[in-house]
């Protein structure tokens, strides 16, 4: 007889089994094993919202695998993942194994090490109903929503759409953002910057006009420009007034699951849904060299800030060894997590900060490294001293006008010489620009070396990007961490949003269903509601509210508005522009349009029933094949990836997962291809051509 302790993945289980030794049965669950069943409802709404569970198709052998085991074993620790889903699952294995919910056959792992494994084997305790109940209640709201009101939108506007609790606000934060910069009416706007040189000095420094003795002056168009220009001829400019100080700069705190999922997007360009199945692995555990299976980082899906005391010493004694006592900070860093943050887990940090990521480079893959690597350099960083700067700010008067410059020089580079977090509003890089000035004086004459007016325009609000959209639902509540990655995915997987660059950009489809959605259903898309309706389910997780309760009050009023959308939207049906085609129905006439079907895209004729025409659909991309110049389309793995091929296919093999662009090869005349990464560049496949440039050349 051994004890079977049963887990979600075989990776995870392959690390703990190191671990606990002979006389444990280390066993995958695979994740979820019961669930609602997809194709019907099943939620009881007249009787308490009873779910109606199924072992999911497919598993069926392994759940009889598991209760066999279960049966020749002389005890069962459920070690799921340390959140809802886990505490679900292992309620799920509890009832289909015949456990009683009072035992103490629970145990979690917030690090898969000797030591997270020893200390959460210690501490078996009974499931969390609570957290199970709120894992329940989010499963069936979200049931609800999703099963009442996609077959409407399909009814409404297209089939196979669908709706979501969250995947339908974010939408709308998206359209709501597009809305803006379509309304956005641009500035004109003139600044006046100069070039100065210090007597007896051979170096320029930079600095703008800031106004007069009345305050700042506010510069509207090129005549005004011209006329301080014209003002400023032939005035002496010298310093007025130099003041020095000193910047103290903070490291930014260890990672929670947002904004790993930031960081990792701005600096890695990972979507959220790559970033965590890295992350994922990382902590289930890798192979390393004489250590055979650890997990190289602690729980990745939490929003709490703590760090353990022990982690904390640990990072210090290897900042010590590695940089000296001074870049430790005067006392150990402590962090406060925002208010309604769960604390059952620590951050995200590395389980061994003595294990840098050069060290573990060659067991890891390209993408478990790079994330390993921002990981572990952001939580050292959290623990190392302020980057200190000396900073200079002055003030040049030339007549009644007054310049304004500043700098900064580092005294002392503290944390940064490791890491520095990345911003959305640089692009994605670093802010190390440190521009210094030459030592100015009080009362020191200037010679301009150059002075000039540009003319600039008021910016509408930037797209979102998968950082700041993950950044927005956060702030407002949205959501839980852990579920972001599904939402990006679904929303752009739907086709209500596509991606431009690193932008997300709605469809005509995505905001014909937010139209719709506002119109008809606006609790579903307010930003408001939808925050509210997550902490009344967070309310639950912490034994505050009953779950019936939270899906009485949110289902009743839901029910009559999708009643009523039925009664006066009936017989009403929604074109979208996006859908009408320019191909020509040959039987009859009109204009064809695109349909969805049980097995993708096709050319309808809309005279149906009338005309039944119906035609393979094709997107094409305006580019020429580079091969035998035919028209090159876009193509689709079974797995929903893009690729590019050629319409004469079998005649012309050419295929490419690099998008063509519209540019011609100055060289050979062919269509050169786009590849994409930090560094995007145009290149020619034609052979013994070679050309290429960098896209921004």
């Amino acid at each position: 007889m051994s004890k079977l302790v049963i887990v979600e993945s075989p990776a995870k289980a392959k690390t703990i089994k190191k671990y606990l030794g002979p006389g444990y049965d280390v066993v995958a669950s695979m994740g979820h094993v019961r669930d609602l069943p997809e194709n019907r409802l099943s939620v009881d709404v007249k009787n308490k919202f009873k779910p109606k569970y199924e072992v999911i198709k497919g598993k069926e052998k392994l759940v009889q695998d598991l209760k066999d085991r279960a049966e020749k074993s002389d005890s069962i620790l459920l070690a799921t993942d340390p959140d809802r889903e886990g505490e679900a699952i292992s309620w799920h294995l509890a009832y289909l194994l015949g456990l009683d919910l009072d035992d103490k056959n629970r145990v979690t792992f917030n690090e898969i090490t000797k030591t997270g494994v020893s200390s959460g084997m210690q501490h078996p305790r009974s499931i969390d109903i609570d957290l199970v109940n709120a894992q329940q209640a989010r499963r069936i709201l979200d049931r609800l929503v999703g099963y009442k009101l996609s077959p409407f939108l399909s009814q409404k506007i297209r089939r196979g759409l669908s709706a979501g609790r969250v995947q339908s606000v974010s939408v709308r934060i998206i359209v709501d953002r597009e809305n803006e910069i379509r309304a956005f009416v641009p500035e004109e706007y003139w600044t006046i910057d100069a070039k100065f040189v210090p007597q007896g000095s051979q170096k320029a420094f930079s600095a703008s006009l800031y106004g007069n003795a009345d305050g700042k002056i506010k510069i509207a168009n090129e005549a005004e420009s011209n006329r301080i220009l014209e003002d400023l001829k032939d005035a002496e400019f010298s310093v007025a007034k130099v003041k020095k100080g000193r910047r103290r700069k903070s490291p930014a705190p260890p990672f929670i699951t947002s904004t790993l999922q930031q960081e990792a997007s701005r600096r890695l360009g990972f979507q959220a849904r790559r970033t965590m199945k890295a992350a994922q692995e990382l902590y289930e555990g890798v192979d390393l060299p004489g250590l055979g299976a650890v997990g190289l980082i602690t729980y990745m899906r939490t929003d709490s800030l703590r760090v353990s005391e022990v982690a904390i010493k640990e990072a210090a004694d290897y900042i010590r060894e590695r940089w000296g006592d001074q870049y430790l900070p005067d006392s150990p860093r402590h962090y406060k997590s925002r208010a309604n943050a769960q604390d059952g887990h620590e951050a995200i940090r590395p389980t061994m900060p003595s294990m840098p990521p050069e060290k573990a480079k060659a067991s890891l893959s390209s993408d478990q490294y790079k994330l390993y690597k921002l990981i572990w350099e952001r939580f050292m960083a959290s623990q190392m001293a302020n980057c200190l700067q000396n900073t200079v700010q002055a003030e040049i008067l030339a007549k009644d006008y007054i310049f304004k410059a500043s700098g900064f020089t580092v005294a002392f580079d503290g944390f940064t010489i490791l890491y520095e977090e990345a911003k959305d509003e640089k692009g994605g890089k670093d802010e190390k620009a440190s521009a210094s000035l030459p030592e100015l004086k009080a009362g020191m004459p200037l010679k301009l070396k150059d002075i000039a007016g540009s003319q600039h325009f008021t910016q509408p609000p930037p797209r979102y990007t998968e950082a700041s959209l993950i950044k927005a639902l956060e702030e407002n509540g949205i959501g839980r961490p852990s579920t972001y990655a599904a939402t990006i995915s679904t929303i752009t997987s739907r086709e209500y949003v596509v991606r431009d660059g690193k932008a997300l950009k709605p469809t005509e489809l995505g905001e014909t269903v937010t139209k719709l959605m506002k119109d008809r259903f606006p609790k579903i898309v307010n930003v408001k509601f939808t925050a509210q309706v997550e902490s009344n389910l967070d309310a639950v997780q912490s034994g505050k509210t009953n779950w019936v309760d939270t899906l009485e009050n949110f289902y009743g009023d839901f029910s009559e508005t999708l009643k009523t959308a039925k009664e006066e939207m009936k017989g009403v049906k929604i074109q979208l522009k996006e859908d009408v085609t320019d191909v020509i129905c040959e039987k009859c006439g009109r204009h064809m349009v695109i349909k969805n079907g049980p097995y993708g895209k096709f050319l309808a004729c809309p005279g149906y029933p009338d005309c039944k025409n119906v035609k393979k659909y094709v997107e094409e991309t305006g580019a020429e094949c580079p091969k035998c110049g035919g028209k090159v389309i876009i193509k689709r793995t079974k797995k929903g990836r893009i690729f590019y091929g050629c319409s004469n296919y079998p005649k012309c093999d050419f295929v490419s997962w690099d998008e063509p662009s519209m540019e011609k090869c100055p060289k050979c005349g062919k269509t050169l291809l786009r590849k994409k990464g930090k560094h995007p560049k145009l290149y020619c496949i034609t052979p013994d051509c070679g050309y290429e440039k960098m896209e921004d050349e």
